[in-house]
Parts: C-alpha cells; sequence; structure tokens
C-alpha cells in the first residue's frame, strides 16, 4: 500500500465515529488520534542513570520511569551512599595529607582542600561519582611553586586559575580538552608521576629532597648510602617500602580484608612502629586547622604584574583542568550511570579551586584513585562524594591529634606508589607496538618535563603531536608509468607542503621521458594546498611552452557516469581541464535499462557505478547536460518503467488490494475499534 493511501485510510478512521475509542479509555497524551498509548519514552525509562520521568497519564508508562516511583528518580540508597562516603574517606585522608607534604605545605591546607573537593565540587552538577580533592599529579608543581613564590602567592595562583577555569567552562570550552593526543596526555602522566616517586622516595627515607627533578635524581645514590649508616633513617625507609609493597600487594589479600585501603593500613602500621620504644622517625606537624587559612592580601595581588606569576596561573590552570577532564573519561568507563557535563564539571572545579585559592589552600582536581573507590563502593549519586568531604572536616576538627602519630615515611610510600602508576611503565612498551610515531610523542613529552618543567614540556608535547598529525595527513600516493607516447603520474591523497619535494620528483620524471604527451591525473587528491597547485600550474605552463601536450586534471564535483555496459570511453571524449568540452560533441550517455520483474513490485535496473577517484581516464567536466537529454531520457527511459509498472506491478497491486485489505475492511464494519478481522489484519 503506497504512504499516501495508507495516510488517507487512517485518517478516514479517525474520523468515522465507529473507529472511535470508547469514552472510558484515555488517550495517549503524545498522540490524541490513539488511545492507552505507552506514553512518552522519556516517561517510561525515566533520564540518565534510571532516574525516573513524570510518566505518561495511561497505558504502560503511567508508573512513572523505570525504577522510580511518581517520576522522582530512583530511591537513593542512603546506607550504600553512606558505607561509599567512608571508604573515600580513608583512602582520601592519607592522600590528602601526603600531597600537602609532597607539595610543601602544612597537612592541614592538604585537609581543607579535601574538605572543598567534597563539600563544594562534590554537590556541583558535571559528574556525579568522581571526587575531587589535591592531586598527587599536582604536588611537584605546587612544591617549586611555593620555593620560588612563597605559599602566600600559592592562594593567589589557585585563585585566579578557579576563575579561568570558570569562564572555560561558561564558553563551553570543556570538551576542547578532549582533543589533546592521547600520547601527549600519557607522555605528561609520566613526566608528573617520575620526578614525583624521585622526589618522595627522600621523605621516605627521612630526607630532604635536594630540588629539581635531575637532582633528585642523581642524588639517589648518596641517600642510600647514607640511611644505611643511620639507623633511625632506616627505620623509616623500611615503613615506606612496607607502605609501596602494600598498595602493590593488597588488592590480593583474601576476603573482605581487602576493602579496607592499604594506605590506611600502612598508616596504622606506622603508627604502631613509630609508638614502639627506641624508634624516633619523624612525624607530621599538626596544627589548628583554621589558624592554617591564609587569605591573600593586597600584597600578594599585587604580584599579578609578574610575569612568571601569570605563567603558573595558566599552568595551573591548564594541567588541572586536562587532568580532571581526562578522569571524568576514565570514572565514565567505570560505570553505566551518567556521563560527565564536560562543562558543568569545568565549572564545579573552578569554584572549588577559586575558594581554595581564598583560603590559601591546594588546588583541587579529580583523582582516580578516590573516584574509583566511590564506583567500587556502590555509590550512585553526589551524596556519597559530598559526605566523604564531610567526614574529612569532623576528623580535622575532632581528631587533630592522630594526625601527629603518622610517620611522614608511610605518607611518602603512598605517594611514590601514587607516582608510579602516574608514570605506567607498561605503556611505553604498548604505545611502541601500536604507533610507533605516537610513542615518539609521548616520550618527548615526558623527557622534556623532566628536564625542564611541566608547562614546557606539555606545550612540546603538544606541538610534537600537532607535527606528526601534519606528516600522516600529507600521505600522497604518487604513481608515474609510460604508456605509448604519454608519461602519466596519478596523486591520490593530500598533497601539501610536506609533500611538495615528492610532487616536484615526480613532475621532473615525467618531463624527463621525452614523450610528447604528459598527463598529470590530480583527480584522486582530497586536499591539493597552495604551494602544491602552483607548482603544478608552473610546471604545466611550462612544459607547454615548450610545445609538449599537457592534460591537467584537477579535482572538481564528479559526474556519475555508467560503467561496465555500453561502448569504451575514448580518451579524446575528456580533454584537458583548461579546454571545456565542446557542445557539438556531446558526451554519450549510457541509460540503464529495466530488468524483467519477479516478485520485487519496485523496478530494478542495472548497477550503476561511477568511477573511482584515481581512475586514470576519469574527467571532472561540468558542462551542461546536451539539449535533447530531456528527450531521449524519456524515449529510452520512461517508456521502459511505465511498461514495467503497467504489465507487473500494476496487476499484483490491484488484486492483492482486492482479496486483502478491502475483504478484511468490509468484514469489519460495525464492530467495536480494535475488534473487526480488518484493524487485526492492518
Amino acid at each position: 500500500m503506497s504512504g499516501a493511501h495508507a495516510t488517507r485510510m487512517r485518517g478516514s478512521r479517525a474520523r468515522d465515529p465507529r473507529f472511535q475509542p470508547p469514552a472510558d479509555r484515555p488517550r495517549n497524551p503524545a498522540n490524541p488520534q490513539r488511545g492507552g498509548g505507552q506514553g512518552d519514552l522519556r516517561e517510561r525509562t525515566g533520564g540518565p542513570g534510571g532516574q525516573g520521568g513524570p510518566g505518561g497519564k495511561g497505558g504502560k508508562g503511567g508508573a512513572g520511569g523505570k525504577g522510580g516511583a511518581g517520576g522522582k528518580g530512583p530511591k537513593v540508597d542512603l546506607a550504600t551512599e553512606i558505607t561509599a562516603s567512608l571508604v573515600v574517606f580513608l583512602v582520601a585522608l592519607p592522600l590528602c595529607i601526603g600531597v600537602a607534604v609532597a607539595s610543601g605545605v602544612s597537612a592541614e591546607l592538604g585537609i581543607i582542600s579535601g574538605v572543598i573537593g567534597g563539600l563544594v565540587v562534590g554537590a556541583a552538577r558535571g559528574s556525579t561519582l568522581q571526587v575531587s580533592g589535591p592531586a598527587a599529579g599536582l604536588a611537584a608543581l605546587v612544591a617549586e611553586t611555593v620555593l620560588e613564590y612563597g605559599v602566600a602567592m600559592l592562594g593567589v595562583i589557585v585563585l585566579f586559575s578557579g576563575l579561568l577555569q570558570i569562564v572555560l567552562g561558561l564558553v563551553k570550552l570543556g570538551r576542547f580538552f578532549q582533543a589533546i593526543s592521547l600520547a601527549v596526555v600519557q607522555g605528561m602522566l609520566a613526566g608528573i608521576g617520575l620526578p614525583l616517586m624521585f622526589s618522595q622516595a627522600y621523605p621516605a627515607m627521612d630526607a630532604k629532597a635536594p630540588g629539581t627533578p635531575l637532582e633528585n635524581m642523581a642524588g639517589i645514590p648518596g641517600l642510600l648510602a647514607s640511611t644505611f649508616a643511620d639507623p633511625q633513617a632506616l627505620i623509616a625507609a623500611g615503613l615506606g617500602v612496607v607502605t609501596v609493597v602494600l598498595s602493590f600487594l593488597w588488592k590480593k589479600a583474601p576476603g573482605p580484608v581487602k576493602k579496607v585501603p592499604a594506605a590506611l593500613v600502612a598508616v596504622g602500621i606506622g603508627i604502631a612502629v613509630a609508638a614502639l620504644p627506641g624508634v624516633d622517625v619523624k612525624t607530621l606537624q599538626v596544627g589548628n586547622l583554621l589558624a592554617s587559612v591564609n587569605v591573600p592580601g593586597a600584597k600578594e595581588f599585587a604580584g599579578l604584574a609578574d610575569a612568571g606569576i601569570i605563567t603558573a596561573i595558566l599552568t595551573f590552570t591548564v594541567i588541572a583542568s586536562a587532568e580532571s577532564l581526562f578522569t571524568a573519561a576514565a570514572v565514565d568507563r567505570m560505570h553505566d550511570g551518567p556521563r560527565t557535563r564536560y562543562n558543568p564539571e569545568l565549572i564545579a572545579q573552578g569554584a572549588g579551586n577559586t575558594l581554595a585559592g581564598l583560603l590559601g589552600a591546594l588546588p583541587i582536581t579529580a583523582v582516580v584513585a578516590r573516584s574509583s573507590a566511590n564506583v567500587q563502593a556502590g555509590a550512585k549519586t553526589r551524596l556519597s562524594r559530598t559526605l566523604h568531604g564531610l567526614w574529612l572536616l569532623a576528623f580535622a576538627i575532632l581528631l587533630p591529634q592522630v594526625l601527629a602519630l603518622i610517620p611522614i615515611s608511610v605518607l611518602a610510600g603512598v605517594l611514590v606508589h601514587s607516582g608510579w602508576k602516574l608514570f605506567a611503565p607498561e605503556e611505553f612498551p604498548k604505545m611502541w607496538r601500536q604507533d610507533r610515531g605516537e610513542f615518539a610523542v609521548m616520550t618527548i613529552t615526558t623527557l622534556v618535563i623532566v628536564a625542564t618543567a611541566l608547562l614546557e614540556g606539555v606545550l612540546i608535547g603538544l606541538a610534537a603531536g600537532i607535527l606528526l598529525a601534519a606528516v600522516r595527513m600529507s600521505q600522497t600516493v604518487i604513481r608515474q608509468h609510460i604508456e605509448d607516447d604519454t608519461a602519466k603520474v596519478v596523486m591520490a591523497g593530500n598533497a601539501t607542503f610536506l609533500r611538495l619535494p615528492q610532487v616536484i620528483e615526480a613532475l621532473e620524471s615525467a618531463a624527463e621521458a621525452g614523450k610528447p604527451r604528459i598527463r598529470l591525473d590530480l583527480t584522486g587528491v582530497t586536499h591539493l594546498d597552495h604551494a602544491c597547485r602552483s607548482q603544478v600550474e608552473e610546471f604545466t605552463a611550462q612544459q607547454r611552452g615548450k610545445g609538449l601536450r599537457v592534460e591537467l586534471l584537477l579535482p572538481g564535483p564528479a559526474k556519475h557516469l555508467p560503467t561496465g555496459t555500453g561502448p569504451s570511453i575514448d580518451e579524446d571524449t575528456f580533454p584537458s581541464a583548461d579546454r571545456p568540452t565542446p557542445r557539438q560533441k556531446p558526451i554519450p550517455v549510457q541509460v540503464p535499462t529495466p530488468m524483467p520483474m519477479q516478485s520485487d513490485p519496485l523496478p530494478r535496473h542495472a548497477p550503476v557505478a561511477a568511477p573511482g577517484p584515481t581512475a586514470e581516464w576519469f574527467y571532472l567536466d561540468t558542462t551542461p547536460m546536451p539539449e535533447d537529454f530531456a528527450q531521449r531520457y524519456a524515449e529510452e527511459y520512461a517508456g521502459g518503467y511505465t511498461d514495467g509498472y503497467a504489465d507487473e506491478y500494476a496487476p499484483q497491486y490491484t488484486q492483492g488490494y482486492g482479496q486483502g485489505y478491502a475483504q478484511d475492511y468490509g468484514q469489519g464494519q460495525g464492530q467495536t475499534y480494535g475488534q473487526g478481522q480488518g484493524y487485526a489484519s492492518y
């Protein structure tokens, strides 16, 4: 049945009182012509993550969204959310303290940032299960900044970084960070993790790191020698080693024991060992939480005139934003709930960093360790990550004396493990096997970060990634061969200035062939930049000036001419691009002929294919069709189509309609809606 006829029939039934639904049957608000529908799809299934919609008023959707009652969304499992928040709290506590110590600031500032990450960023929209706080990835950068500008300037830098993040989110540049090469991202993380491991090796042995990453690496032999000479340093080193080993092996612990975070177990062991008589290892120096707040003043804001401060703000913004959004992508792969909305999440991160900067605390980013613990604990809403910030605040206010018992070497061991996870050495051979070019970009990014600084390494890595992409986008296939009196050059792909030497070499080879005719077929070129086009046109003009016949076929809109049937097309039918086809010599058109009809009611024709983009005889001609084309089309094609329709399709359609639908429709008259045979068949 044709679409128009079916529409008329449905419309007639809608107007016919015999086909109206009973008065007690509710109508579907989405389609008033039909009653008892299933409701709108969004109302039946709910929003992302199973949140119930308002539900339809009738049919299957009336009870609200899937898993929700009355359209209020799924019922929050409060016990699960509280349990997950406690798990995240236990993971976050040693990390907040350890990152603060590694950053060269007091432990209280790390806890303040953790509280802000939970109560402010955690309550904001954007991501549901991602947990934020001070991150090990920024520890080296913060330590360098504090060493150069002081703790007081840290608040100003973090404050303006947060404001810049908010602006980036408002102008919807959140997804821009997804366009960064994965090799650059992995190289950046490796460049952060490697120096972090070496810098934390010193506090793990109760020593002070010399300074730069290269100095820290070079000082490892001397560190080991001094450690073995000092019994107390050896005990501290033992605690650090135990912490690292537990961090790697604790996930293999049997039963429910492994649900306790490894870092928390290491902290407990460290506190117990430090309490033994005769043990004198360094522990945390803890003060008042509120006394640690350092609001920036006019003197600090005046430092914005320093170009180094502006550079630090940009560095913090780029690295913190990239780390947060890359973590969001990783966390989204861990669960099947609502996906992260990148721009709102970037605004939330900016709000958290703005507040952290006002309080003089550490910068905040999303953290994989906290987020994965949140997902694995069964959290489904933002409540768990918000509560973990509340637990951090309560612990710091009510039990600050417990923090003073934690050995610094244990926290350093936690960060050594974090640095190893960031470095991810297994990614280098994997990248080598997958893509040598990306491996080079990844390695360059890592080495430059270690040798210079984070921002310089990322910028050079981005430049290397862009250069690699440009080279690969400029892949050009050039074929040369001699055929009778013609030297042919066929090009395909992207012809850019990066491939200009190969293009020039191919053109010169064609000129040196000594043939009177040169054909340059560029119809397979998808992109021809100005440099290559100018070179080709200059070569064409030079060779024509020498008396040679040069045919230049440039890319352009193609006509789909039939192949496979009909006479062969002579090359003279397609002259060079600078001499259009004359009207007195129209291009012959092969018209497809109808094939015998069988059971298929639609007419079928011989397959029509256009030549491929690298077909050497194919000329991209834009000359109008011959003036008698319409008449030839009507005589050759339309007649065959009409005869085929009249002989094959029309009788089958009429017979099928008369015996099938019309008969059932007649039998269904006089019966109530939906009961007649005609309606059932229809």
